[in-house]
């Protein structure tokens, strides 16, 4: 984990969710954009079923080898 890091709330705030979790930024905006509050909610603090995902586990092999601190634009939440 890089120097700059987020609060994650595994089960999201607007569904009662008050357990917070940190993760990289880079992370925080790769799983906002894969997953919906609903999702989310359903999923809770389960994180291997947040990297069997199909486009997280893409993710997460593309940045494994990068520097704690990269940071690089995620793409926009899937509709």
């Amino acid at each position: 984990m890089g120097a700059v890091t987020e609060w994650h709330h595994p089960v999201p705030k607007s569904r009662k969710g008050r357990d917070v979790v940190r993760v990289h930024p880079i992370c925080h905006q790769a799983i906002h954009a894969n997953f919906s509050n609903a999702e989310l909610h359903r999923i809770g603090l389960a994180v291997e079923r947040l990297r069997e995902h199909a486009q997280v586990a893409k993710f997460l092999a593309w940045v494994a080898n990068k520097d704690p601190d990269f940071h690089a634009r995620t793409a926009s939440r899937r509709r």
